[in-house]
């Protein structure tokens, strides 16, 4: 029987908890199957709150227009196939402590052969990042350095999140279990976090302010949890996603209306 990749997630409901693992994944929603393990519960007056917990499965077919564009490689010098990566298995928890060290040196060498077959030049630095309220648990920090590499960035970031989705399923499948791995170029992904979380706030004033609902453009995952995690603790607003992908997006209400 064929093994699926495998992502049990535990938020506190179910949307936060489909977010960050299609943010831990890289992938869109139509991507994956979501089994909904448990839904979660409030309580009654704040006694007894449980965590959502849902099941992300990963093996459903990628639709013509999602495919990467495989221009980028060089089809001559390339070793593997879009096919045979969309094949590699993730295990299931629970899973042997990773070795870091040996994953960073995989994670670097991964990159860098990626990279090198769509003939860019640059240099790749590879960290762990501690736990933080982006993850939970350790992460691969990929910095790719150079001059003029907006092309592995792409439109909306689509090229990085697809090199990032690539490293991760080569990285898990050399290290036989999964690691969560972040792609950055030149910084991006920090710029672009700053840019929504100051979008957020200056919604969230507009919201107040003027008592009515205000609705961003539509974000991939990552990007909208930026938005939610900068107004999680705001007193006067709250957020949720709506619509269905590729064109979810969030929406900032004040709770005082």
């Amino acid at each position: 029987m064929e093994k699926k990749t495998v992502l049990e997630m535990i938020a506190p409901s179910v949307d936060e908890a489909i977010e960050l693992g299609l943010e831990q994944l890289g992938l869109p929603q139509e991507a994956v199957e979501i089994e909904i393990l448990d839904s979660g519960s409030k309580g009654i007056f704040g006694i007894g709150n449980r965590q959502a917990r849902i099941r992300l499965i990963v093996g459903k077919t990628v639709k013509e227009d999602e495919q990467i564009d495989d221009s980028l490689f060089d089809e001559e010098d390339v070793e593997f196939s879009m096919n045979e990566i969309a094949k590699t298995e993730k295990s299931t928890l629970p899973v042997p402590p990773i070795d870091m060290e040996t994953a960073l040196d995989v994670t670097k060498h991964v990159v860098e052969e990626l990279i090198e077959k769509m003939r860019v030049h640059a240099t790749v630095i590879t960290e762990v990042m501690t736990e933080s309220d982006h993850q939970s648990g350790p992460v691969i920090h990929v910095d790719v350095q150079g001059n003029d590499l907006s092309i592995l960035i792409g439109r909306q970031a689509e090229t990085l999140n697809a090199l990032q989705y690539i490293t991760s399923l080569i990285v898990a499948k050399e290290l036989g279990q999964w690691v969560t791995i972040l792609v950055d170029v030149q910084g991006y992904r920090a710029r672009r976090e700053n840019q929504l979380r100051k979008l957020a706030r200056r919604l969230a004033d507009q919201a107040v302010q003027t008592g009515r609902r205000q609705v961003l453009e539509p974000m991939p995952a990552n990007e909208r949890r930026y938005i939610h995690l900068e107004l999680r603790e705001h007193p006067d607003v709250t957020t949720e996603s709506i619509g269905e992908e590729p064109n979810r997006k969030v929406t900032i209400l004040p709770k005082h209306s």
